[in-house]
């Protein structure tokens, strides 16, 4: 995939999991008229934008290789922004919120590659070349936004979702697609399949669910990054890529009309509509405000708080993720049950299915997938009796309270939890703390409920008083097969009838005329008039003739 790319150190660090997002940006694939588009929107944008937008917009156009009169290549935008220390990769449409963001983790910007047709060239509802070049792209010329839109994938990338996160995004994939399909003529069929997609969004949207944390940060992401305003409220400037890729609502979002509101953690709780025009708009004071509130919005995370909160947040999310010990002990699985304490905290975990252990984000060896097929179990908290938590103990204590290896050990949880084996060997952290004990001829024990048994093999007790991170993903990305994302929806590639292969062709005599610098007047009078006669929607060619004209 990244052979037509221009070599960038960035793209080369990719974990094979986002890699499999990137496609070819096929740029001969670009119509004549698609040119005609981005030129179009480009002249308007920077002739408006200049006055409206964030100053680093314009600046920000040159330092990432964007220009007026061309559709920019992936390779071009590479060659430039490694100068800045980010690069770009061509994806097809919306892809999945947590990849997106672990790509701006990477400091990549992810670029849908097609473009709006002409019937939707003020506004998209679907990301397009010209929403994530020429909107997105520019504003990282500020060293304080790109780091924020960095940082903010970092968190972002480890927020957990649900399964009503991944009916809404393929919900919008799927109306953003259908929205931007080409067609020459009434189509009745797809008129319906439109209107059907709106209402499935409209029944999601008015589901009563608990938000989640994707769909918490998802929303600050969109009241930033894609809407965003900066500066006062009565006088802001644009900087989000949904207002500088809009030739309608970079205008329309600056009228008294358009609620503007402090930007606050509280935009977290504010939702939002992708086909609609936003009713209101955060500002920001500057850039910095964005990572303050980025961080007072993540101390509310599973990632900083972890505990039983956190552990739940991964039950009902019924998808892949990840909890840390406070021995730094790493628990990567499908989380399916917890047992708690009086005071809500944790002494008991278990995962269902192929599990894995890692410190540091990396997979302790012979604790893979293959050694964790069946899931992973543990009891945690203090020993019943005994001040000294067991990370804690140094060989001596162990000693002192009868943990010999290869000697039958019985003990109990303040939790009531009991536990009685052959105690194999242990493992301990950098630190010196012992993060996990390996056990043969097992038994545990809760009330009257064997947790496991001798038959089950050897017991990983993992070691450790709580729960300090609870966040979706893997903690190390190689220990799952990763490499399977398929969406349901698939983008739609346009099929041209001869009608409009004349009208490409005819795109693309105007184009020559203006790059050989040919102006043949009362030739460009007759082309005119055939085109205002013959193909009277085109009012974009009429335009370009126009400009040859004078």
């Amino acid at each position: 995939m990244l052979e037509n790319i221009e070599i960038n150190p960035l793209l080369e660090r990719l974990p094979p999991h986002l890699k499999q997002f990137i496609k070819p940006q096929n740029y001969e694939l670009y119509t004549y008229q698609d040119q005609a588009v981005w030129r179009h929107v480009m002249r308007k944008n920077v002739d408006f934008l200049s006055k409206v937008a964030h100053g680093s917009y314009l600046d920000g156009l040159k330092k990432t290789g964007i220009s007026i009169d061309n559709i920019p290549s992936m390779y071009g935008m590479n060659r430039i922004l490694k100068e800045i220390g980010w690069a770009a990769v061509a994806v097809d449409g919306f892809i999945p919120p947590a990849a997106f963001m672990e790509f701006q983790a990477y400091k990549i910007l992810v670029i849908a590659a097609d473009i709006r047709k002409l019937d939707n060239i003020e506004y998209t509802p679907a990301p397009d070349i010209i929403h994530e070049a020429a909107g997105h792209a520019p504003i990282i010329a500020s060293p304080d936004y790109a780091e924020y839109l960095r940082r903010f994938g970092e968190i972002g990338s480890k927020a957990i979702s649900s399964a009503h996160d991944h009916e809404m995004y393929e919900a919008v994939r799927k109306i953003s697609i259908l929205k931007e399909t080409r067609s020459e003529k009434q189509n009745p069929e797809l008129d319906k399949e439109i209107a059907a997609a709106e209402a499935n969004i409209e029944r999601l949207q008015n589901k009563d669910v608990e938000p989640s944390e994707m769909s918490l940060i998802r929303n600050l992401h969109w009241w930033t990054v894609e809407y965003g305003l900066v500066g006062t409220l009565d006088n802001p400037k644009l900087y989000g890529a949904g207002l500088l890729s809009s030739l309608g609502e970079s205008k329309s979002c600056l009228e008294p009309v358009v609620e503007k509101r402090p930007y606050t953690i509280d935009a977290a709780y504010q939702d939002f509509d992708i086909t609609r025009k936003q009713p209101h708009l955060y500002v920001t004071p500057n850039f910095a405000t964005l990572s303050e509130v980025l961080e007072e919005f993540a101390n509310t995370m599973a990632v900083r708080k972890g505990g039983h909160r956190g552990l739940q947040k991964l039950i009902n999310s019924k998808s892949l993720g990840t909890i840390e010990l406070s021995t730094g002990l790493q628990i990567s699985g499908h989380f399916t049950r917890m047992i708690t304490n009086d005071d809500n905290e944790v002494v008991f975990f278990e995962t269902t299915g192929e599990s894995a252990l890692a410190y540091r984000e990396k997979e302790l060896i012979g604790h893979g997938r293959s050694t964790h097929k069946n899931g992973f179990l543990s009891p945690l908290g203090k020993l019943k009796g005994i001040n000294l938590a067991i990370e804690d103990m140094g060989p001596r204590d162990l000693q002192a309270y009868n943990f010999y290896d290869n000697e039958r050990i019985e003990f109990t949880y303040e939790s009531g939890i009991k536990v009685e084996g052959l105690n194999v060997t242990g493992q301990r952290n950098l630190n010196g703390k012992l993060m996990l004990i390996q056990f043969t001829d097992c038994t545990v024990t809760y009330k009257d409920e064997i947790l496991f048994s001798p038959e089950n093999g050897m017991l990983n007790l993992a070691v450790g008083k709580e729960i300090v991170s609870a966040y979706a993903g893997p903690a190390d990305y190689y220990s799952f097969d990763l490499v399977f994302h398929e969406s349901d929806t698939k983008t739609i590639k346009p099929v041209f009838s001869k009608r409009e292969i004349t009208i490409q062709g005819l795109y693309e005599k105007v184009r020559n005329y203006r790059e050989e610098n040919k102006i043949n007047k009362p030739l460009l009078e007759k082309l005119k008039s055939q085109v205002e006669n013959e193909y009277p929607e085109q009012w974009l060619l009429v335009e370009e003739i126009d400009e040859l004209i004078g």
